[in-house]
C-alpha cells in the first residue's frame, strides 16, 4: 500500500492521474488537494470515490503552509501538479501565476523537506514550455531554458526551485517535463477541446497566426502511465532526474484543427486565422530517450486514436463543458496596446 498526495488533483492532468491510480491500485490511499479554481472541478473526481476509505479530498490552496504540512505528513509519494497553466491567461493575469506556481511549489517543497524521513519521493510536474522554441530537431532535458511567456517563466522558476532543493537538501525529487497534453476533461481554453467544441457548436475554429506553431501532442493517459512507472521505479533510478514525456513527433496547430474537422465533419465550422499570440513558441518536439532508457517507457496512443477518444468524451459530456463556454476566449492587451480576444 502507498499513500499518494496529488496537488491539483481536480484539474485536467491531475484528475486523469487520480482516476487512473484509483482504478489500478484500489488498495492505495489517494489524497487530493485542489483550490477548485475555474480549471478544477469536483466533477473530475473518481466516480463513487467520496466516502471511500482510500480516497480523501481537501479543498485548499498549496500556498497554505499549515495545510501542506498536514497533508505531506500523511504521504509516501507527493505528486505536485497544482499550477496555473494557460499561456494566454498568464498574459491577462500574470501575478496569480507566480504566486501559485512559484510560491506554491516552495510551500510544498518545504513540507517535503520537513518530512523527508517519511516522503519516499517528490514528483514535480513541470512543462516543456520552460524550453521556449526548439533549437534542435528534438528537445532533450539539457536543452536550454528560455521561457517565452509569464506562464512559462513561472513554471521555469518552480522547476529550478525544486532542482535547488534537491541540490541543497537532497530531497527525493523527480522533475517531469510533459509536452502538450490532450484528452478527456481538458478545459475549453486549450486548443484541442476548443476545436472539438467549435465543431459540435458549428462555429469557426480560430487558429493563432498562420497556424504553423508546432507542438508534440501527448495523450493524457500515456502521461499517467509514465507517472505510474516513475512512482514505482527503484528510487535510485529516478532521484534527482529531469524527465521529458512526449511522443517525439510534432504537428502544427493548423494540422490539429484540420484533423479534428476531418474526423468530425461539421457542416459549417471553418478554420479562421486570428492574430498571433504574444510569447508564441514556434516548435516543441520531445526527445524522451532518457525515460525510455531508464524505465522502458514510450507513448502507446497514436494521435488519431487519442483524438477520436477525446472527441467522443466531449460529445458525451456536453453538460460538463457547457458551463465553461464563456472562458474559451480571453482578452489580452498586445505589445502595441491593442485589445484582442485569444
Amino acid at each position: 500500500m502507498k499513500r499518494i498526495l496529488v496537488t491539483g488533483g481536480a484539474g485536467f492532468i491531475g484528475s486523469n492521474l487520480v482516476r487512473y491510480l484509483y482504478r489500478k491500485y484500489p488498495e492505495y490511499k489517494i489524497i487530493v488537494v485542489d483550490a477548485l479554481t475555474y480549471a478544477g472541478s469536483i466533477q473530475n473526481c473518481p466516480e463513487n470515490a467520496f466516502g471511500s476509505s482510500t480516497y480523501e479530498f481537501w479543498y485548499g490552496d498549496v500556498r497554505n503552509g499549515e495545510l501542506m504540512d498536514t497533508l505531506v505528513a500523511q504521504a509516501d509519494i507527493v505528486i505536485h501538479m497544482a499550477a496555473e497553466s494557460h499561456v494566454t491567461r498568464s498574459i491577462y493575469d500574470n501575478r496569480l501565476f507566480f504566486e501559485t506556481d512559484v510560491l506554491g511549489t516552495q510551500t510544498v517543497a518545504n513540507a517535503v523537506l520537513k518530512h523527508a524521513k517519511t516522503v519516499e519521493r517528490f514528483i514535480h510536474i513541470s512543462t516543456s514550455e520552460v524550453y521556449g522554441t526548439a533549437l534542435s530537431g528534438q528537445m532533450d532535458e539539457d536543452h536550454q531554458l528560455n521561457p517565452m511567456s509569464p506562464y512559462a517563466a513561472a513554471k521555469c522558476g518552480a522547476d529550478r526551485l525544486v532542482y535547488s532543493y534537491w541540490a541543497t537538501y537532497d530531497i527525493p525529487s523527480v522533475i517531469v517535463r510533459p509536452f502538450n497534453n490532450y484528452g478527456p476533461s481538458q478545459h475549453l481554453e486549450k486548443a484541442v477541446p476548443r476545436f472539438i467544441t467549435s465543431c459540435i457548436l458549428e462555429e469557426p475554429l480560430t487558429v493563432h497566426g498562420d497556424g504553423s506553431a508546432a507542438r508534440d501532442w501527448l495523450f493524457v493517459e500515456d502521461h499517467c502511465q509514465a507517472l505510474d512507472q516513475i512512482i514505482h521505479a527503484p528510487l535510485d533510478l529516478v532521484r534527482g532526474q529531469v524527465l521529458n514525456i512526449g511522443t517525439g513527433e510534432h504537428l502544427t496547430v493548423l494540422e490539429i484543427a484540420e484533423a479534428i474537422r476531418e474526423i468530425m465533419q461539421p457542416a459549417k465550422s471553418q478554420i479562421e486565422l486570428i492574430g498571433d499570440r504574444p510569447g508564441q513558441v514556434f516548435r516543441h518536439t520531445c526527445d524522451y530517450s532518457r525515460i525510455h532508457k531508464l524505465l522502458d517507457w514510450k507513448p502507446s496512443t497514436p494521435f488519431r486514436e487519442g483524438i477520436v477518444k477525446t472527441i467522443e468524451y466531449f460529445r458525451q459530456n456536453r453538460e460538463w463543458w457547457q458551463s465553461q463556454m464563456w472562458m474559451r476566449h480571453i482578452p489580452i492587451i498586445t505589445a502595441a496596446g491593442k485589445k484582442e480576444m485569444h
